[in-house]
């Protein structure tokens, strides 16, 4: 017998015996497994994206609109590594990143100059920087280009719990992260009605190697944590859950990712409505949206991520997510090409306008296989989410490393079925080709980006010419509102208008939370 990538058996083949229980759903009604949208509003698509961002704001910005001009429905901007561990460009450790692996963002005019121009009437802006720093300069961009907070649509990444143990670290106590996202959702609620402040990013904790069965669960299991937060708080639940959504990953296990979204939408809506006792439709139907597995991909033989690409983004469309992103052919080497742009988007507009596959909800709802497997994923996540929740409080499990042991050994095993050929990977342990005739599509995807050197001078000079008293006197704000319940968004919003540098804000609030002013221990306080 063999199993579906998250180990669930599988029979060789499924008939009306098969276990499935008997179900009268409809696409549009709970608990919403076969989709958001009902029969009459099938056939809309889903929004085509592709990650951007390379250089400084103003390149990025020629980039997004290269995006848009060939078909791109949304924006998601990701940062360099220095952005993504809030540091600043000119910091002394970080001179060899700038702008290679995403935008260069510190700073209030790097927003208005990466959203300058862009049609936020008819495009969604999200972002995969930091939350509360990618949402402010959001605001703030807004603001000064003259676009109403309550239409802008859009999203930011939250994952407070998990980020700092599989991602870029930005020496942050857990209790400030989950803070700053609970801040940040009530903020949005209030001013941003339309905007997803909470996206729970479960795609980049599960490209260290998770199942299907692990990604779901740890992303329920914070958003379990952070709906009884804000709950807590006094914020109605149907002020805020219609603005969750999931980020997830697609692997390429074509049918159990199918399961395992439309498994996710069932146990979401059981759960705001039975649990969190929300009432509103649209908090119980959630918005999913997808990143095809960049893990998948290979340096080897980079044409066949072309076709890896379009089977993760078969069974997204399939699926019935909201948005989709196709990882490019050349993410074994570099942030994407424009040529590997290209390929993304327009594998997407083929998969919509082609293959029909759009033309009906849930196509694939009633079939034994799929039935069966969306019940036994549905049954494991909430067994793995009950078992992680007897373990105690969440963020106590993340500062005694529970979960960076968690994510440890999902690589360690990812490795090892790789390494000793349990995992078929083509090009990489089976249907190789000699180094010489590996040529196709090398030359684009081995082009190197440089470092922004000028970027750094850039930074340098904004910092000489500002006021450095007001600077001061926002930072101090900020700094001394951490120990307050006060919602440090809005003290975000001001120290950024006074010239404050991301770096320079991350470092006040880890300050007021005892920690060092810089996590690498290089900078010190000038406030």
């Amino acid at each position: 017998m063999t199993a579906s990538r998250s180990g669930i058996p599988l029979k060789d083949f499924y008939a009306a015996s098969a276990g499935v229980a008997a179900r009268d759903e409809i696409p549009g009604a709970y608990p919403y497994t076969r989709g958001r949208h009902r029969p009459a509003q099938s056939g809309q698509g889903w929004i085509h994206r592709e990650l951007s961002g390379e250089g400084n704001a103003r390149r990025s910005n020629e980039q997004i609109k290269y995006l848009i001009g060939i078909g791109q429905m949304g924006v998601d901007v990701i940062g360099d590594s220095p952005t993504q561990s809030m540091l600043d460009p000119d910091h002394p450790l970080v001179k060899n990143a700038v702008g290679t692996q995403g935008v260069s963002l510190c700073c209030r005019q790097d927003y208005l100059e990466l959203y300058a121009g862009i049609p936020y009437d008819k495009v969604s802006i999200s972002s995969s920087v930091p939350s509360v720093f990618s949402m402010t300069g959001l605001y703030i961009a807004l603001r000064e280009h003259g676009f109403p907070h309550d239409r802008a649509r859009g999203s930011v990444l939250q994952a407070p719990l998990y980020a700092e143990d599989c991602s870029y670290s930005a020496g942050m106590p857990y209790s400030l992260l989950s803070r700053l996202a609970l801040d940040g959702m009530s903020f949005a609620a209030k001013y941003m009605p339309r905007f997803h402040a909470y996206v729970e990013d479960t795609y980049f904790f599960s490209e260290t190697g998770l199942t299907g069965i692990e990604e779901m669960a740890l992303g329920f299991v914070e958003i379990r944590h952070l709906t009884r937060s804000l709950i807590a708080r006094g914020v109605p639940v149907d002020s805020f859950a219609p603005r969750i959504a999931i980020l997830v990953n697609c692997s390429m296990d074509l049918f159990e990712e199918i399961a395992k979204i439309r498994a996710t939408r069932r146990l979401f809506a059981r759960m705001m409505k039975e649990e969190f006792g929300a009432q509103d439709p649209r908090s119980l139907s959630v918005v999913i949206s997808a990143h095809t597995s960049g893990l998948t991909l290979t340096a080897q033989q980079p044409a066949n991520n072309i076709v890896r690409g379009t089977v993760q983004g078969m069974a997204l469309a399939l699926a019935g997510v909201q948005a989709m992103e196709i990882s490019a052919f050349d993410e074994g080497f570099r942030t994407p090409s424009a040529e590997a742009h290209m390929v993304g988007i327009r594998t997407q507009q083929i998969l919509e306008l082609e293959c029909g596959v759009a033309r009906v909800e849930d196509p694939l709802g009633g079939s034994y296989y799929v039935e069966a497997l969306t019940d036994e994923m549905e049954h494991a996540i909430w067994r793995m989410v009950g078992d992680l929740e007897a373990r105690g409080d969440p963020v106590a499990l993340a500062e005694q490393g529970y979960f960076r042991r968690l994510f440890e050994q999902a690589s360690e095993r990812h490795y090892r079925s790789i390494s000793s050929g349990k995992v078929k990977v083509v090009g990489v342990n089976c249907h190789k080709v000699a180094d010489d005739e590996d040529k196709l599509l090398r030359d684009i995807a081995e082009r190197k980006i440089a470092p922004d050197r000028q970027r750094i001078e850039e930074v340098k000079q904004f910092r000489a010419a500002r006021s450095q008293a007001a600077v001061g006197r926002a930072l101090r704000r900020l700094h001394d509102a951490v120990a307050t319940d006060q919602n440090l968004i809005p003290l975000v919003i001001e120290a950024t208008d006074a010239g404050a540098t991301m770096g320079e804000m991350a470092g006040a609030m880890r300050l007021a939370c005892g920690r060092t002013y810089d996590p690498h221990r290089q900078l010190q306080p000038d406030f």
